[in-house]
């Protein structure tokens, strides 16, 4: 019985140690993409160094404008606009690849580099343009 219990506590070790193991994840973070996120930071690179201001496209006395990533890989922007701060939502998809997202709306694609995803933060740099949006939750 004592042996039984040694080779099976060993085996629980080892099962333990192999799922420890240094699994390379190529730099892809693991927290989940899904959510909403407010907009909160617009920037660029200049001289090798990110500046990023408060984002202009949000409009003063209303809710800031906002990027919702569905599990259905559904994407909805939300923009409020004008004096009655009216919301305009605009529906896509998107798909996220490592750590590319493409945002599709109509025929239009933008893909961008997922530099930063944390649960309070998604921050992407368009391939295209270079634009850094940063988006908070």
């Amino acid at each position: 019985m004592k042996i039984k219990s040694i080779l099976l506590g060993l085996l629980s070790i080892s099962f333990f140690a192999v799922s420890c193991s240094n699994d390379d994840n190529e730099g892809e973070t693991i927290v989940p993409l899904q959510g909403k996120y407010n907009l909160s930071k617009t920037g660029t690179i200049v001289n090798g160094q990110e500046v990023l201001v408060d984002a202009p496209q949000n409009e003063s006395e209303c809710s800031r404008d906002y990027l919702e990533l569905k599990l259905s890989n559904v994407a909805v922007i939300g923009d409020y606009d004008g004096d009655n701060c009216a919301l305009t939502e605009t529906t896509g998809t998107y798909v996220r690849s490592h750590n590319d997202l493409t945002i599709t709306i109509g025929n239009v694609s933008s893909v961008s580099d997922i530099m930063n995803l944390t649960n309070k933060e998604l921050k992407i740099k368009d391939k295209t343009t270079g634009i850094i949006t940063v988006y908070t939750r």
